[in-house]
């Protein structure tokens, strides 16, 4: 299992540190998604690299509850797949619109990086929990359970003294 405070990195580096056409790519895709490092990015080619590893596997052996395993957690994660042969057509744009920065982007926050730092701040919760790890997963379930909560603390002033009395009357 390993030390808990000598944890081992979940990605791979290129082998080809500086080939144009690849840096060009993951630029473009580290600006679409908001991300941060390039390690977000190979650790999103991770996770899908493990898909199709095991969508191969069990195309060369077939198991039934398996691979039901594998298509049911793609499900889950909101990746449309019926079958193995659509598990290794997947690319990485899906796995990173599954992440809860870009899910919040999509939702109404200014851009991407607006979006990862109101996850990192606390001002979102999925189904009452904070989460503040903008990698976050988000599985199909849980995505009608994001909310902003108050950013700000101050009360909002409105202009409308009749709305501001329905206000407290209601409360």
């Amino acid at each position: 299992m390993g030390h808990p405070k000598k944890q081992r990195k979940k990605y791979d580096t290129p082998f080809r540190p500086w080939d144009k056409t690849r840096l060009d790519s993951e630029r473009k895709l580290l600006k679409e998604y908001g991300l941060r490092r390039k390690h977000e990015l190979w650790r999103a080619e991770a996770i899908l690299r493990n898909f199709r590893h095991r969508a191969r596997k069990l195309l060369g052996s077939p198991d039934e509850k398996r691979e039901k395993e594998l298509l049911n957690r793609l499900q889950k994660l909101g990746i449309k797949c019926s079958s193995l042969d659509e598990v290794l057509s997947i690319n990485i744009n899906d796995v990173l619109s599954r992440r809860l920065q870009t899910i919040v982007h999509k939702k109404g926050a200014n851009s991407a990086l607006h979006a990862r730092q109101m996850i990192i701040h606390g001002h979102i919760t999925i189904m009452g929990r904070k989460i503040r790890y903008p990698s976050y997963l988000v599985p199909v379930v849980e995505e009608s359970g994001i909310t902003i909560t108050n950013m700000d603390k101050k009360p909002v002033i409105s202009e409308n003294k009749e709305l501001e009395k329905a206000a407290v009357e209601g409360e």
